[in-house]
């Protein structure tokens, strides 16, 4: 059963120091093209189940002009939008995010914010190629606020060139101060085709390291715990209630459609990725429907490792009956081996339930998640 939507919206304003997703200056796009195209893709898809979850990415959604935002908001309206939609997320940059967009969102049923914020630090996010500033993200929290969006997010980062602990204990609690219900915090990861690739090949890039970044992923589950949000993805805290329902999705291994360019979705056991370029992707939407450039049909087996890698960044773990009720077979079935090793070298902890990382294995995911990729 599908379960959510992932629309995606590739244009910027300015391309962050970091970023490898699929995005373009907005500026010169066919924007107007693009949102035909989209729209034409998302009617073009069978509609036979009801999604329980939309979540609008980028790039940048809030970069679009109020015309073309409005344009968006009413075509997942009209074609993806119902009553039984349980979460509606859409990301915004503080810089771009003003009271039209906010007021747009509020009437077409947007239900929750995922506000790109990263750190709090000005010269830091300079440092990264953000263009706001903390007094942005404040002015946009309490504007969010004022038109009634009681369920917002905040993304912030860490490991970043130049970061000390102190900055990031001083950004942590500028978020609480700010009172956000999720808070999602990501390490800096250094991709290829990127700014900041360029400059560590060049030896211009001062990064903190893997034991000073460990002091700090150990800093960021203290603080936030101390606070009262309950970590319970690797990379995500929010209050009781408060976790992204859509990223469950993916952490739960349920199917849900991609739409955009360069977009992943995961329909009836394949997995299938859009056109990347913009151009591309509208010629091949206008000319057959959609974008598909690749669909892989996932094996049972590749169904089972990615239950468990993707399951396992829960920190409530894999559940023991939904894994029986998936594949009719038990985890230790499949994994007694691997289980064994795991729970002796002190990374994964079981219990009738369920198989879950232990406070060790959650600084240790990766080694977690290779030992069940056969």
């Amino acid at each position: 059963m599908i379960k959510g939507a992932y629309v995606h919206i590739p244009f910027c304003e300015h391309i962050c120091y970091y970023c490898d997703f699929n995005k373009v200056f907005i500026q010169k796009q066919p924007v107007d093209d693009y949102l035909n195209a989209l729209e034409k893709e998302i009617t073009n898809q069978p509609r036979s189940c009801e999604i329980e979850t939309i979540f609008i990415g980028g790039g940048t959604p809030t970069a679009l002009n109020t015309e073309q935002f409005e344009k968006l908001m009413v075509m997942i309206k009209d074609h993806l939008y119902h009553n039984g939609i349980t979460e509606y997320t859409v990301e915004a940059n503080p810089e771009n995010l003003d009271n039209a967009k906010l007021r747009l969102m509020k009437n077409y049923g947007v239900t929750r914010l995922s506000l790109g914020v990263q750190t709090f630090q000005n010269d830091l996010l300079t440092e990264i190629g953000r263009p706001h500033t903390n007094r942005d993200v404040i002015h946009v929290m309490q504007e969010a606020r004022h038109y009634g969006f009681d369920n917002i997010s905040i993304d912030l980062m860490f490991g970043l060139p130049n970061q000390t602990e102190d900055m990031l204990r001083a950004s942590i609690n500028e978020a609480l101060r700010l009172d956000p219900e999720h808070i999602s915090i990501y390490s800096l990861q250094i991709e290829p085709k990127t700014i900041f690739y360029n400059r560590m090949k060049k030896g211009k890039l001062v990064l903190p390291g893997q034991d000073i970044e460990a002091q700090m992923y150990e800093l960021i589950i203290n603080e936030l715990a101390a606070n009262g949000l309950i970590h319970y993805e690797i990379s995500n805290f929010a209050k009781k209630g408060h976790e992204s329902r859509h990223n469950l999705h993916y952490w739960n291994n349920d199917e849900y459609f991609g739409f955009g360019a360069g977009a992943h979705g995961y329909i009836n056991d394949k997995r299938v990725v859009n056109a990347g370029p913009i151009k591309s992707y509208i010629r091949e939407v206008n000319k057959k429907g959609h974008a598909r450039t690749a669909t892989h049909e996932v094996t049972r087996t590749e169904k089972i490792e990615e239950e468990m890698f993707l399951g396992l960044r829960k920190l409530s773990g894999v559940s023991k009956r939904a894994f029986y009720t998936k594949y009719h077979q038990t985890i230790d079935d499949i994994y007694s081996r691997e289980l064994a090793d795991l729970k002796e070298r002190g990374l994964l902890t079981e219990d009738e339930k369920r198989v879950a990382l232990t406070k060790q294995g959650v600084f240790l995911g990766n080694t977690v998640f290779e030992s069940f990729i056969k």
